[in-house]
């Protein structure tokens, strides 16, 4: 197991948490505005492997609540349970990011107890799927039941979807909506224009679209907000 990448702490990515936040290489997305997409391609070099993380979260303990592991997407690592379970070991929540196309993996993970906490990234409404995560074919079949999982999971979770202007319009959040109807909980968070990711053309939306987008869905997932705007 190679480690890509340590945010050592974090009072954001875990919610009510403190916690350490590690990325996994690869993922069989390839979106155009993926602010980790030296992760994704392979271009930035692991920086620890397994052994020197698990040093790192034995010094951290008491410090820290819990672990993020997020990537690129962590559930293509055929490594990964053993993983979560050293850091479950360790005494520590876990919470798992990923972009849903690996149900049976997420099954397995629930069913092991190795999560504590799933995010998942719904990308845009099921027509649009495969053009928002840089492919031409996706079988959104897979989304919805990553989704079912989730929601039946028992798990504290968040659905959230980064909103691009170029991508998203008000009935791709009516179809959202619906496709997540009755969730936890489903963030709306602000697409930020940076240098690094694959498609520098695109843009933020504003800060009316993104409520105009947050009254829409609110009306299916009552518990619904914004994050990141600016």
């Amino acid at each position: 197991m190679k480690i890509h990448g340590l945010q050592k702490m974090t009072l954001l990515d875990y919610p009510s948490k403190v916690a350490a936040t590690v990325f996994l290489g690869g993922c069989d997305f390839k979106c155009p505005f993926c602010h980790n997409f030296e992760i994704v391609n392979g271009t930035l070099p692991p920086i620890m492997d397994e052994d020197e993380l698990f040093s790192f979260l034995e010094k951290r303990k008491g410090l820290l609540d819990g672990i993020v592991v997020t990537g690129g997407e962590p559930c293509l690592n055929p490594s990964l349970p053993s993983l979560l379970s050293g850091i479950k070991d360790l005494g520590y929540l876990v919470k798992l990011d990923t972009n849903g196309y690996h149900p049976e993996i997420l099954n397995n993970l629930i069913g092991e107890k190795l999560i504590d906490y799933i995010a998942m990234d719904i990308k845009n409404s099921r027509d649009k799927y495969a053009m928002t995560c840089g492919l031409s074919f996706l079988n959104t079949d897979i989304i919805s039941r990553s989704i079912d999982i989730i929601m039946n999971s028992g798990l504290d979770y968040e659905f959230r979807t980064t909103v691009i202007h170029e991508y998203h319009t008000a009935s791709d959040f009516e179809d959202i909506g619906r496709w997540i109807e009755g969730a936890k909980a489903y963030y709306l968070q602000q697409y930020i224009e940076r240098d690094t990711v694959p498609d520098k053309s695109l843009t933020s939306p504003s800060k009316d679209k993104m409520s105009e987008f947050l009254d829409i869905v609110k009306k299916y997932v009552p518990n619904s907000s914004l994050r990141g705007i600016e």
